[in-house]
């Protein structure tokens, strides 16, 4: 349940293919307000861009704020509130010593998340919730919509 000083952030990414052209989406929502926010790359991975979708919530924030992030990946949802902190103390290695993947973006979404206070929530994924739903669609489209630029110019 939001407050009027909280908000909610839905945040979803996905691929078409893994690597592949993909897309992130987000729905910022306030007790009062909703925002929109999309794109795509062209090349990347699914764990990428669900990262990403986060990334760009947190970064429309205009201000230090108190917010509920629902994610349907697990990879985000643990990594930031669970793994990371391991992570860090191993010099960005996991347990078997292996490089952290995607460390770009999991090193400028702990920067982004500590300047709020956050609950990060796991939602599952394709199942109704209208929130992840609405992130998803918007995930979509800055796939289509990447797609459909990259058409114009090969036209």
């Amino acid at each position: 349940m939001i407050n009027k000083d909280s908000l909610n952030i839905y945040a979803d990414g996905g691929c078409r293919g893994n690597p592949g052209p993909g897309g992130w989406g987000v729905l910022l929502q306030t007790a009062t307000l909703e925002k929109e926010l999309w794109g795509g790359e062209a090349d990347t991975t699914n764990n990428r861009m669900e990262l990403t979708a986060v990334i760009r919530a947190l970064e429309a924030l205009k201000r230090p704020s108190t917010v509920h992030v629902h994610t349907d990946s697990q990879y985000v949802q643990k990594g930031i509130s669970e793994w990371i902190h391991n992570w860090k103390r191993n010099g960005w290695r996991t347990a078997d010593k292996k490089p952290v993947k995607n460390t770009d973006l999991w090193q400028l979404l702990d920067g982004l998340a500590r300047q709020h206070e956050i609950r990060w929530i796991w939602v599952k994924g394709h199942a109704g919730h209208p929130g992840n739903e609405r992130a998803d669609r918007l995930a979509n489209r800055g796939i289509d919509e990447l797609l459909s630029a990259r058409n114009k110019v090969h036209d």
